[in-house]
């Protein structure tokens, strides 16, 4: 069973269709929207401030989401990937967006929808990623503009294929 706790009374609250894996952590003012998913070992820390999910976000294993006491909730779109052991923490991500593995998005960050964070990047606070590029590095920096062959075959594909994969444990 995942663990699923309230804080100060503040219990997660999940839309229609949604996969939680059975080592999956979720506490406190988290809502998730319909169809989402949050697979193995994945953190959803709503203890501090509040993390709202869209529809259709999938929160790949290892993955932490969080925010700062006092100052910065977490705000995800809809048809959002978050890559294995990526850090979210804090930020505004825009709907049909990729987050890579291992990427870190700090606190005040925005991501402009129809974006890519590249695996490994570090997104340093306050930046403003624009809509329709891509960010990689160290700090994270823009690498180039995003195709409309990425955004249907990297951000579409990978977000329908978590749908199909949630599948697999939620239909016999």
């Amino acid at each position: 069973m995942p663990t699923i706790l309230p804080v100060k009374g503040v219990l997660p609250q999940m839309g229609a269709n949604c996969f939680i894996a059975p080592n999956a952590t979720i506490v406190g003012d988290v809502q998730m929207g319909d169809d989402c998913s949050v697979w193995f070992n994945a953190v959803i820390r709503g203890d501090v401030n509040s993390i709202r999910l869209g529809n259709r976000v999938n929160v790949q294993d290892g993955a932490v989401i969080h925010c700062t006491f006092q100052k910065t909730q977490t705000l995800i779109g809809n048809n959002v990937s978050i890559g294995h052991n990526a850090i979210i923490h804090g930020c505004r991500i825009s709907d049909h967006v990729l987050i890579g593995m291992g990427a870190i998005v700090m606190d005040n960050v925005q991501v402009g929808s129809n974006s890519i964070i590249a695996a490994g990047a570090v997104v340093l606070e306050n930046t403003v990623v624009e809509a329709g590029s891509i960010y990689a590095g160290v700090p994270a920096k823009k690498v180039k503009d995003i195709s409309q062959e990425l955004i249907k075959g990297e951000i579409n594909r990978i977000a329908e294929n978590y749908l199909s994969y949630s599948k697999w444990f939620t239909q016999p």
